[in-house]
């Protein structure tokens, strides 16, 4: 059993910054993968960035170059900075992860770009 905690969310003006974390269960969490998702309203969740294990990291296009994510294994967190955040950016994001081919899902938070 894996728990997913999100923070970081808020309301933040176009072209501004937010840092999200996710705290994460598990004496494991060095040796998994760990991904943040987001949804905004009437569209599919989709992924934003993934970090693997060993620090290898993807990402969108819509947020490469804007977004870094990274993980503190000692803390067992993953964050997600974001910067340059555009109103297309706005929605509920997720962390995520996979233990055993069984997905695992933080609350969400949310994200709100407007000015």
């Amino acid at each position: 059993q894996v728990q997913l905690v999100e923070s970081g969310g808020g309301l933040v003006q176009p072209g501004g910054s937010l840092r999200l974390s996710c705290a994460a269960s598990g004496s494991f969490f060095g040796l998994i993968a760990m991904a943040w998702y987001r949804q905004a309203p009437g569209k599919q969740r989709e992924l934003v960035a993934r970090i693997g294990s060993g620090d290898s990291t993807i990402y969108a296009n819509s947020v490469e170059g804007r977004f870094t994510i990274s993980r503190d294994n000692a803390k067992n967190t993953v964050y997600l900075q974001m910067n340059s955040l555009e109103p297309e950016d706005t929605a509920v994001y997720y962390c995520n992860t996979n233990v055993r081919y069984r997905d695992y899902w933080g609350q969400g938070t949310q994200v709100t770009v407007s000015s």
